[in-house]
């Protein structure tokens, strides 16, 4: 993730410096794939870079590439055209010291350029891979990230308001980026791809690969589907209803989406749709099985105790996901469900959401559920709590601390919150809680302050009840797991 810190703000720092620090004037990123053999991507970033602090700087900071997701060698760094060594930092092992031949004087303009080659990873899951004939670089981590000055009031690292993203890839390809303004162009056996990115940009990504393209969904949920091979065109309409059934849930229960014109360019949760078309979603094969899921993301964002659960999706940008074609077309929206949710409640609103405490470690998996829900009616909500409440034991006097157990408990948390208050309030109060916290991240507090103020409700003592105490609530397993309860389905209040 980028860092920014003191008042450099997203778009190029502040208009007056009150500490050390640095404005980037102009930034542009080339991609340049190689199908090989082997593959390899080339990554040049260029800066001009002027010192708007109050001091001399004598250092930059930078982070590479993680070594722990990508391969990357041939790290080049250079400073007005001349060699700068690249030393770790002592600080912070993520972090890359470049000391600077002279003192950069307060006014002085320099350059800064950086060039590195990503590898194919040949097959290690730990690593981000890619093929000859496709291949993505995810909205983080794949290029250089400059860090502000260190000391008070600190600043830089942060984009221009515009900048360009070049991509070159064999002509035969289709390529999928950040930004707006796109121009291709093609020269002999090579297709170069020009987009102009902006604040919303500030996290860039690409998808390009040989494949076959397909638009599916609906007018309002336009699908772009990205394929090796062409697909039956009745399991197209199979996978097309399914994903807008669980798009429509999604809008339903967190409200539509668009790209905000915002920081981060992540969605934008609004209370109420508008009822114009969403923003479209590139679905795209993975290029190379396992090297496209990072497992941490793929792990949470399962749907607790469903039955296709290892098929995996991951949402690589604000709107696209790669996915494994393995198991057939018609179970990709099982794949593609949970990434969404992910992706709709942590990556596009709270940084760092992977690392919440339960209750809140569940809600990818809950939305996850509600996907699942709006697609295969009531009867699926029953049978998901039912399969996570054996996970939970009846008979314990102690609070549990195996981790899977306190997930299942965690994920049917929300299940039981939906019931007491029903889902026009519980709908009303998860809007109300993303809105008011959208982009800066959310936490338990939100969640329990969203619930008294629109419920009226002593939400706190309701997630001492189910977390702080063995076990879920006697009455909430009751209902479900009598095989009798489906008339019970559904929360109170009114449904869809």
């Amino acid at each position: 993730m980028l860092v920014v810190l003191g008042c450099s703000g997203i778009a190029g720092g502040c208009a007056a410096s009150f500490g050390p620090g640095y404005t980037v004037e102009k930034q542009n990123i080339d991609v340049h794939f190689e199908p090989g053999p082997p593959p390899h991507i080339s990554i040049k970033t260029d800066y001009l870079l002027r010192n708007t602090g109050t001091r001399e700087l004598s250092l930059l900071e930078l982070r590479l590439p993680a070594r722990r997701r990508f391969k990357s060698e041939n790290v080049a760094i250079e400073w007005d055209g001349k060699t700068l060594e690249a030393v770790p930092s002592t600080e912070n092992a993520r972090e890359t010291v470049l000391n600077l031949p002279r003192a950069w004087t307060v006014a002085d303009s320099h350059s800064l350029s950086v060039t590195m080659d990503l590898r194919s990873a040949t097959g290690d899951a730990q690593h981000l891979d890619f093929a000859p004939d496709a291949f993505f670089l995810p909205a983080q981590g794949w290029a250089p990230e400059l860090l502000p000055s260190k000391g008070t009031f600190g600043t830089g690292g942060a984009p221009p308001a515009k900048w360009n993203l070049t991509v070159q890839a064999p002509k035969d390809f289709v390529v999928h980026t950040s930004g707006d303004k796109i121009k291709n162009s093609k020269h002999g056996e090579e297709l170069t791809v020009r987009a102009t990115q902006r604040v919303a940009d500030i996290y860039p990504y690409v998808v390009a690969g040989r494949y076959v393209t397909k638009q599916i969904g609906t007018e309002r949920e336009k699908i772009h589907l990205w394929t090796r091979q062409a697909q039956e065109a009745g399991d197209l309409r199979a996978v097309s209803d399914s994903l807008v059934k669980t798009l429509e849930g999604y809008n339903m229960m967190f409200g539509g989406r668009s790209v905000a014109q915002a920081p981060h360019g992540f969605f934008s949760i609004h209370k109420k749709s508008t009822g114009k078309s969403e923003p479209p979603l590139w679905l795209v094969e993975c290029p190379v099985m396992p090297g496209c899921f990072a497992d941490q993301t793929t792990r949470n964002a399962k749907i607790l105790g469903a039955e296709d659960e290892n098929i995996p999706g991951e949402m690589i940008s604000v709107d696209s996901a790669v996915i494994d074609p393995k198991p057939g077309i018609k179970k990709m929206f099982s794949a593609v469900a949970p990434a969404l949710a992910a992706s709709w409640l942590g990556y596009g609103q709270s940084p760092g959401f992977y690392e919440q405490d339960a209750p809140l470690s569940a809600f990818p998996a809950f939305a996850a559920a509600i996907g699942n829900d709006a697609l295969n009616g009531p009867t699926a909500r029953t049978n998901t709590i039912r399969r996570a409440l054996t996970r939970v034991p009846k008979d314990s006097s102690k609070l549990e601390t195996d981790d899977a157990v306190v997930r299942a408990k965690s994920f049917l948390f929300f299940f039981g919150l939906e019931d007491r208050y029903g889902q026009d309030k519980f709908r009303t109060a998860i809007r109300h809680m993303l809105d008011a916290r959208r982009s800066s991240g959310f936490n338990l507090d939100d969640l329990i302050a969203a619930f008294d103020q629109e419920a009226h409700g002593n939400t706190a003592e309701f997630v001492r009840l189910w977390m702080k105490h063995p076990g879920v609530p006697a009455d909430f397993r009751a209902k479900y797991e009598n095989t009798t309860a489906d008339k019970n389905t559904l929360p109170k209040e009114t449904t869809p």
